[in-house]
């Protein structure tokens, strides 16, 4: 009888770690969260110069942020991969801060019919795979396409964007490193377009950023539901869209969606509205902070 019953007791645990697994990343169930911040926060001061990615770090070590999704944008040479020099030492300041660095990020398009464009943009990623390895970043952030190309099907553009992926998704296999898959109301619009594509693909290298903010099409909160067991990592902004419109994210029923489903691992935000960045910025992190209890 004892024989019977912890056999039982095994099958359940097993089941229930299945169950999380099922259809999505493979990880533990329950909930585990560390807070990150998206460098796109600082996108203005970034790109005018007047802030460095090492400046991010100290703002994110001020402010007891876990991590630091360090957008390839803000890279000296982007689209090129900066020098080793430059990425060691970036890597030695956050260590030395104490922050995670948990992904970087580039702007790809797979969308379009011009197999030269798409081979161009496969070795930027493929590029900035080798950048991340040597950041000891787990993710590279990448998109799908800017939009649906006019005079072709969504069905033929997966023609040409899944193979894409999968080169992708392999050479990241090859240097630790994982492909995110950020649906951004570009080419993909729904959670069932990205969960799809993600299927399809068919890696466990490959998986979702989870953008908030960007699915517009149904309700915000369903399609959120969806996705998370799809999630590598997320992008957690101050607002959902309905449609044209926006509403103030409800921090809540984010964590209740979280709570429900089951997620491991770093939960970065992005700060996009007006006024003072850093301002902005801290005032988001309270109110995550406030809900979610980190």
């Amino acid at each position: 009888m004892d024989t019977r019953r912890r056999f039982f007791t095994q099958s359940m645990a097993l089941a229930a770690t299945t169950t999380a697994q099922a259809g999505g990343v493979t990880r533990e169930p329950g909930v585990k969260l560390k807070l990150a911040l998206n460098a796109y926060s600082f996108d203005k001061p970034l790109m005018a110069h007047t802030m460095t990615l090492d400046d991010v770090v100290h703002f994110c070590a001020q402010h007891r942020v876990d991590a630091l999704e360090a957008t390839g944008y803000y890279f000296p040479g982007y689209p090129k991969a900066p020098s080793d020099e430059y990425v060691y030492a970036l890597k030695k300041t956050a260590f030395l801060n104490g922050v995670q660095l948990s992904g970087t990020g580039v702007r790809n398009d797979f969308a379009v019919a011009d197999p030269a464009a798409r081979k161009r943009d496969i070795q930027m990623v493929k590029d900035w795979i080798e950048v991340a390895s040597k950041l000891g970043a787990p993710v590279v952030r990448v998109f799908s396409g800017r939009a649906r190309p006019e005079g072709y099907t969504f069905e033929q553009a997966l023609e040409w964007m899944i193979p894409a992926f999968q080169e992708c998704a392999e050479y990241g296999r090859q240097h630790g490193v994982i492909l995110g898959l950020q649906q951004h109301n570009d080419f993909l619009k729904t959670a069932a377009e990205t969960i799809r594509v993600i299927e399809t693909v068919n890696s466990p290298w490959f998986g979702d950023i989870l953008d908030v903010g960007s699915l517009r099409t149904n309700d915000p909160y369903d399609e959120i539901e969806k996705l998370v067991p799809y999630a590598v990592s997320w992008q957690l902004k101050e607002k959902v869209g309905y449609g044209t419109k926006e509403a103030a994210t409800d921090l809540r029923r984010i964590k209740n969606i979280i709570d429900k489903v089951g997620y491991r691992g770093v939960l970065p935000f992005e700060a996009l509205g007006a006024g003072d960045p850093r301002d902005r910025i801290v005032a988001f992190l309270e109110q995550i902070r406030t809900v979610f209890s980190l």
